[in-house]
């Protein structure tokens, strides 16, 4: 029911996610008189698919604590994270209210053991292939230890969707002399450096034009930041494409133009195409959740459905677990070793 245009791309969507995962079983929750008729149109992934009806849905310009109040225990938003929870479904996908989402799915899943907050971490494409960012706005600022927290679930994340064996990680910073940037980044790195970390390799920290160059696997920064980079990146890259359409159409020579290269503009716009790398993924909870963008398409929504389907086969959530308990548990015995200080 969420995003731009509700079911009416959501379920056209799932159908193309369908052909290209066929395995796949969708758990559809909405508004009846709006569903049904577009899901009837649409039988193949009617007959992969589940409906339950919903009275409401919560709305794009709602407050969290408002959708909270009034859409807790019987909204579609909720009735999906419900769904992960009880192990109806594997994985929770909404183009809906970002915040409202966030809300919902700490309340009903609640976090991880020691993770006080949460991430979301968006794919990103770089010149050698993709990368991992994390926090792109789930929660604004994080302490030390809330970046390494993020720095161990993004490399789980990288080693599930990559294929990375010990993804590099890189904390965002203004510059990458170890002088530089604020106190609670410095001493995130002192501790990814001294910490055993069989999951990871700390590369040290990275600016921002390392992004697109893909200068490691895995770039960790806090929400406030990170959400700028991310919408930043996606102004830039729709700015240059209609820079190119005007270009290649300004005169007949740069028609012809456009026409003996297209092939090579067809692959530049596919790499540019915000839509293909669509779905956030929500780390830290006791499952896992996508956001899709609002405004996305039925073949933004497909992608989004993709990381899905991809996070779950992975075993995502598992493995975080895992990296986490490994982290906590040398931490305790690096403190059980260290001698105890004289009294002054």
């Amino acid at each position: 029911m969420g995003g731009d245009h509700g079911p009416s791309v959501i379920l056209p969507g799932a159908e193309i996610a369908l052909t290209r995962h066929p395995g796949l079983r969708f758990v559809i929750f909405g508004q009846e008189d709006a569903v049904r008729p577009v899901l009837e149109a649409h039988p193949r992934l009617k007959a992969a698919s589940t409906f339950h009806h919903c009275d409401v849905s919560i709305r794009m310009d709602e407050k969290p604590s408002q959708a909270l109040r009034q859409g807790r225990y019987k909204s579609s938003m909720w009735k999906a994270l419900e769904a992960v929870k009880g192990g109806e479904a594997d994985v929770a996908v909404s183009a809906g209210n970002t915040g409202a989402l966030m809300a919902m799915a700490k309340f009903c899943l609640r976090t991880m053991p020691n993770i006080e907050r949460p991430a979301i971490a968006a794919i990103w494409p770089t010149l050698r292939g993709e990368s991992v960012v994390l926090d792109v706005g789930a929660t604004i600022g994080a302490d030390s230890q809330q970046l390494v927290d993020f720095s161990m679930m993004g490399a789980a994340m990288a080693r599930a969707l990559l294929h990375v064996e010990r993804p590099s990680v890189g904390l965002l910073n203004i510059g990458v002399e170890e002088v530089k940037g604020q106190d609670e980044i410095k001493e995130a790195a002192r501790l990814l450096k001294e910490a055993r970390l069989s999951g990871l390799v700390y590369h040290g920290f990275v600016e921002g034009d390392d992004l697109g160059k893909g200068t490691v696997d895995v770039v960790v920064t806090e929400g406030f930041t990170g959400n700028i980079a991310l919408k930043t990146a996606e102004g830039t890259a729709r700015q240059i494409a209609s820079y190119l359409r005007s270009a290649m159409t300004r005169t007949w020579l740069a028609k012809l133009g456009y026409l003996l290269a297209k092939g090579a503009f067809d692959r530049l716009r596919d790499k540019m195409d915000p839509r293909k790398v669509n779905g956030g993924v929500f780390l830290g909870l006791n499952g896992i959740v996508i956001k899709s963008h609002g405004g996305s398409d039925a073949e933004g929504t497909a992608a989004a459905i993709d990381v899905a389907f991809a996070m779950a086969s992975a075993q995502l959530r598992e493995k975080i677990e895992k990296d986490l308990q490994d982290f906590y548990l040398s931490v305790s015995a690096d403190a059980a070793q260290k001698p105890l200080e004289a009294p002054q």
